[in-house]
């Protein structure tokens, strides 16, 4: 069966672009699995910069959503979008406007303000360090500096949801479990309250590892996407996490933001 073209998406900003990209993809999630390409340019901060975008929107196709608050740029923006047929959605310009209306102040109208280099902003960065060093049980010894400990068997997303949770300054370490391997005694010396297990439904991992080997060029049949391979392992998983005691959420057909919410949510419960 054909697969069908992904719409690009252009993210314009003056800044880095990190707001309308969180936005398109949460959007572009209600559509799923109809898929979306976000092409991402940021720093925009002359006409040049709007021209290469809107040129290579008349070649490619495509959409543009923009996050730019110095007003000529988005005028200019506008304008040729309309000039040439693109569809085209300011995400920050109504809201701006109606605060500053509010507000009864005028916008400073100045790029990048949204990341500036202050100790939140540090702390983000640090939690991201720390997410990477202690990915997949590369060293243990991150288990007892964490704030959130992820456990499960490979695919059930701890990586990606290490990382976005990171993003909300949490210093997460996760660590994959193994029939083959006793997990490290740290995590029964911890508090449980911290630790996450990660459960999903042996279907559904048996599609997505089968995926992840056909990604890396490799057969589909191998003991890695087997079944009855999947059932041991999440028992396995299931007896680890019972004699933890810690909560379970299932990530079956959650997406990570979704299963991210529901960690932060029981973390604020039980501290």
């Amino acid at each position: 069966m054909d697969h069908p073209l992904p719409t690009r998406v252009y993210v314009v900003s003056d800044s880095v672009g990190e707001t309308g990209e969180s936005v398109v993809r949460a959007a572009a999630m209600q559509f799923h699995p109809v898929p979306v390409e976000i092409v991402r340019a940021p720093f925009i901060h002359d006409i040049e910069g709007i021209d290469k975008v809107i040129n290579a929107i008349r070649i490619h196709g495509g959409i543009v959503v923009f996050t730019l608050v110095i007003p000529e740029l988005r005028d200019d923006l506008i304008a040729k979008a309309k000039e040439h047929g693109i569809p085209h959605i300011d995400l920050l310009g109504p809201v701006v406007n109606t605060l500053g209306q509010a507000l009864r102040q005028e916008p400073r109208r100045q790029p990048g303000m949204i990341h500036p280099l202050d100790e939140d902003y540090f702390k983000k960065v640090e939690a991201v360090e720390f997410a990477v060093k202690y990915d997949d049980g590369r060293d243990f010894s991150g288990i007892q500096k964490a704030d959130i400990i992820l456990l499960g068997v490979s695919r059930t997303s701890k990586t990606p949801l290490s990382m976005y949770l990171a993003h909300k300054r949490f210093k997460v370490a996760n660590v994959p479990l193994v029939p083959e391997m006793q997990p490290p005694a740290a995590i029964y010396t911890v508090s449980k309250d911290k630790i996450i297990g990660l459960r999903i439904d042996p279907d559904k991992l048996n599609v997505i590892r089968q995926e992840r080997l056909r990604t890396l060029g490799l057969a589909e049949n191998a003991t890695y996407a087997n079944v009855e391979r999947i059932k041991i392992e999440l028992a396995f998983a299931d007896k680890i996490m019972s004699k933890i005691g810690c909560v379970i959420f299932d990530v079956s057909n959650r997406a990570v933001e979704e299963t991210a919410s529901l960690v932060m949510d029981h973390i604020e419960h039980v501290q």
